[in-house]
Parts: structure tokens; sequence; C-alpha cells
């Protein structure tokens, strides 16, 4: 009976810890969020010998609701195919760090969108994304535009919001 009762006390402190820790993860899990205005494009193309590619890109933000910091993921699929089979998958993928919306942690509502791919009205290359945070313990908001400018990193500039009365 000794053994045993060393035994469940040695264990409650490792219990405790693995009960606090699952804890702390659900409480990072719910920081970190997905935004909801995902957008995929896809193009067909035509080599020689009749090959036909076609590639589809996609990307999404996922936000941390407690920093304000954010990633941009770009997920891409490419296929090479004739008319009768598929010759080549190609896949590609990444998540990308972006710079902190607000200086202090807080509890923040997050949403952004990107301009189309390129085409002949693309000023600035492949345009852009528009990135929206609010702070969701008091009246604060920031208002983001990213500029993928082709020289160089890209350009944030953040501006925040007043609010008119």
């Amino acid at each position: 009976m000794k053994k045993f009762r060393g035994f469940f006390f040695g264990l409650l402190p490792a219990l405790a810890l693995t009960t606090f820790s699952g804890v702390t993860d659900a409480r990072a899990a719910d920081e970190i969020k997905l935004s909801s205005n995902q957008r995929i494009a896809c193009g067909r193309g035509l080599n020689a010998g009749k090959l036909q590619n076609i590639n589809c890109k996609s990307y999404a933000y996922i936000f941390n609701s407690r920093t304000s910091e954010f990633y941009r993921c770009q997920v891409s699929v490419g296929v090479t195919r004739d008319n009768k089979e598929v010759l080549k998958v190609d896949t590609d993928g990444s998540c990308k760090l972006k710079a902190r919306i607000f200086p202090g942690d807080s509890d923040y509502a997050f949403d952004a969108t990107e301009t189309e791919p390129p085409n002949t009205n693309a000023f600035f290359g492949s345009g852009g994304s528009a990135i929206w945070v609010s702070d969701r313990s008091k009246l604060s908001a920031k208002g983001c535009i990213i500029l993928s400018v082709g020289v160089g990193p890209d350009v944030m500039k953040c501006v925040d919001m007043t609010f008119d009365k």
C-alpha cells in the first residue's frame, strides 16, 4: 500500500502540470484565427505538343488575436496533362510572418483581402493586400495596405482610424 500511495502522490504533480499545459494550449489555440476571406485564382495554358498547364494559387491569413502578428500563407498546385492523362503535379506552400499591427497585446479582430492576380491594369505588379484589425477591448482600429512593389521588400503602411461622433 505504501508503494501505491507514493506512486499516486508522485503522479499528482505530473497530472496537474499536464492539465495546466492543456489549458495553456487551449488558450493559445483560441488566439490563432484564420481570416474568413480566402481567394483562389487559376489559369490555363497550352504548351508545344498539345500539353495543357493548369495552375491555381490560393492564400489565407493566420492571425494572432492577442499580439496582432499575422502570417500570409499561400498554396499553389500546378498540373501538366495531355488529352489522355495527368503527367505531372507540382505543389508548393508556405506561411511568412508579417509585422505586428498594434504595439501592445490585447484582444484583436482581423480580416484581410488581396487584389486580383496580375493583369493589364495592375500598376504595382501583383497588387497588394488590405488588412483590417480592430481592438475588441476598446474602440480602436487600423487599416493597413501592403504593396508588392517588385523591387525590395513589400511596403506596408497602417493608418489609425479616427471615430467621428
